[in-house]
């Protein structure tokens, strides 16, 4: 990120009263923000022209737009964190929650008022100074360890982030005096809160989307720097004679609820599988479009996940690949119990028979990756059926409307041994 200031104007003539008014350009923005009020200055925040006679241009525009003495530059302050139940880093907890929840994103400092200068104000070249030096100070202070004010050659101030790159401004984040918005550093993947109350949440776009999961919250860091991540594209499974997976499913109560990322089906206790030995207990089932896991490049239209823990607490999640083909009974039957309301749990009167959602070939790929949604814990025991199960074009269009995509991107396999069942 790289800040420059406009030459201060030449000294007005003896005995006027104009003010120099210094100003600072922050580089790489498609819109312009003025802050008013460091010592009777304006700083103002423009994008950088290619060309000398637009750099002229947006400077007198900065000029005009300055006022001589303006009010004490005022930002909102933090936002208290307002974390959403239904992400976690603990195991337990993360089985029962996956893929639902809020995330807060910490809030980074933010000064509360710049002062007024208290040098004279008839001396205008050391005015200018003292506000300078001051506006040097402050913005150092902000920034913290995150970058750097370095004063390079007379009349240039340069902002230095410690991560590189340039700081977007997007035009739905511009903010005059007065107004507020929120401002995010794409170099470092920090979202600063707008207005009181509100916070950047995970997504699956935007400024909570994917590219950012890891730095919204520090039990999220798994997102960014594990290296057994999901989902993955499966290619070269070394085919192997693998037990097959046991499952002991039975009719079950179940509700369902759109916890905000996805539809999420709870099922009654009493369903779990079994895999190399070990029994895991199914704790809920959930859906993507399209779906998360890829076999030698291909996506399917849908996935559903269901997850399964241990006694040890440790996470099986079998993969069901979902594709266009004739109406599947079990889906519907969840989708006739969609909540009118997100984040509200609807109990059905039915029950679900989950052995109607898995295909006749039982044959799976097996590797070991994590979660596909914050925390995105990793240790987690993926079983994904090799034959994709059919649901029809409606029941697709259903999920859509409420969830056009909601998958992560592929992640690196990263030299992980795949598995395949003959």
């Amino acid at each position: 990120m790289t800040a420059e200031k406009a030459p201060a104007e030449a000294a007005p003539p003896e005995g006027s009263k104009r003010r120099l008014t210094p100003k600072m350009m922050i580089v790489g923005a498609s819109s312009a923000l003025l802050l008013a009020g460091v010592a009777g200055a304006a700083v103002w925040l423009w994008p950088k022209p290619s060309d000398p006679a637009e750099a002229k241009a947006a400077r007198l525009a900065a000029r005009r737009a300055a006022t001589p003495a303006s009010a004490p530059l005022a930002l909102p302050a933090p936002a208290p964190a307002n974390d959403g139940a239904g992400v976690g880093a603990a195991p337990a907890a993360v089985a029962a929650a996956h893929d639902g929840g809020s995330v807060s994103a910490p809030p980074e400092p933010v000064p509360q008022a710049v002062p007024e200068a208290q040098s004279p104000r008839s001396a205008h070249g050391s005015t200018a100074e003292a506000s300078l030096d001051r506006l040097q100070r402050r913005l150092g202070e902000v920034l913290g360890g995150k970058g750097a004010i370095e004063a390079s050659r007379s009349g240039e101030l340069k902002v230095v982030s410690r991560a590189g790159g340039l700081v977007p401004v997007r035009h739905g984040d511009a903010a005059g005096p007065g107004r507020s918005g929120p401002l995010a550093d794409a170099a470092q993947g920090v979202v600063l809160p707008g207005k009181a109350g509100h916070a950047t949440r995970w997504s699956y776009s935007g400024l909570g989307g994917p590219q950012v999961w890891g730095k919204l919250k520090p039990e999220f860091s798994q997102c960014a720097i594990g290296q057994r991540q999901s989902p993955i594209d499966i290619r070269e499974g070394i085919a192997l004679d693998l037990d097959p997976v046991h499952f002991d499913y039975q009719p079950s109560n179940f509700s369902v609820i759109d916890n905000g990322h996805t539809v999420q089906v709870n099922v009654a206790q009493g369903n779990s599988i079994e895999v190399n030995g070990k029994r895991y207990a199914l704790q809920q089932f959930h859906f993507h479009r399209p779906s998360e896991e890829r076999v030698n490049g291909r996506q399917f239209e849908m996935d559903a996940h269901l997850v399964h823990k241990d006694a040890e607490g440790r996470l099986a999640v079998v993969a069901v690949l979902l594709e266009r083909g004739a109406a599947q009974p079990l889906l519907q039957t969840v989708w006739n119990n969609l909540p009118l309301e997100k984040h509200e749990e609807f109990p059905a009167r039915s029950q679900i028979d989950l052995n109607q959602l898995l295909p006749a070939d039982r044959r799976y790929y097996t590797y070991m990756g994590s979660l596909t949604t914050p925390p995105c814990s990793e240790g987690v025991l993926w079983v994904v059926m090799q034959q994709p199960v059919p649901m029809s074009a409606q029941q697709i269009d259903i999920f859509s409307r409420l969830y056009p995509m909601n998958a992560r991107p592929i992640q690196q396999a990263a030299g992980r041994i795949i598995k395949q069942s003959n």
